[in-house]
């Protein structure tokens, strides 16, 4: 069977709050939110009785989505916040903005820090890393040509 869609990246956040706030600010709008517990969904993620506030964010061209958790039980065993780019697993989450310089400013309000710089790949695109809200490292995108 081919494969559809993938329908959107999880993201565990300490302050769903702030971080649906950030991601707004990025450009994101919320679809909805939900608390999510039960046996059933012990069931699905492993964790057994789990109580989770979830909120989905999608991308204004509607074709991709963020679901962002705050897990209020079981509590966060992992912290993978202040890990290099070079880590394993999955690590971030790039967008593709209008104007990288315009975004940073936006965000920095926010809190968001600059990893190291915004250099362009040949005439192609500007490029960063950001940290986020919580330490989320998210990478900006702007097309050059």
């Amino acid at each position: 069977m081919p494969l559809k869609r993938m329908d959107n990246v999880g993201i565990v956040a300490n302050d769903l709050e702030e971080t649906i706030d950030f991601f707004r600010e990025l450009g994101l709008e919320l679809e909805g939110r939900a608390a999510i517990e039960g046996e059933w969904a012990g069931r699905v993620t492993g964790l057994g009785n789990q109580h989770v506030e979830i909120a989905m964010m999608r991308t204004p061209d509607g074709h991709s989505r963020l679901e962002l958790s705050r897990f209020l039980t079981p509590p966060v065993v992992a912290d993978h916040r202040n890990a290099p780019v070079n880590a394993l697993g999955y690590l971030r989450v790039m967008f593709t903005v209008d104007d990288i310089k315009e975004t940073l400013e936006r965000l920095s309000k926010r809190g968001a820090q600059l990893v190291g710089e915004v250099v362009d790949y040949q005439d192609i695109y500007r490029l960063c890393y950001i940290r986020g809200p919580g330490g989320l490292l998210i990478g900006l995108a702007q097309e050059l040509s």
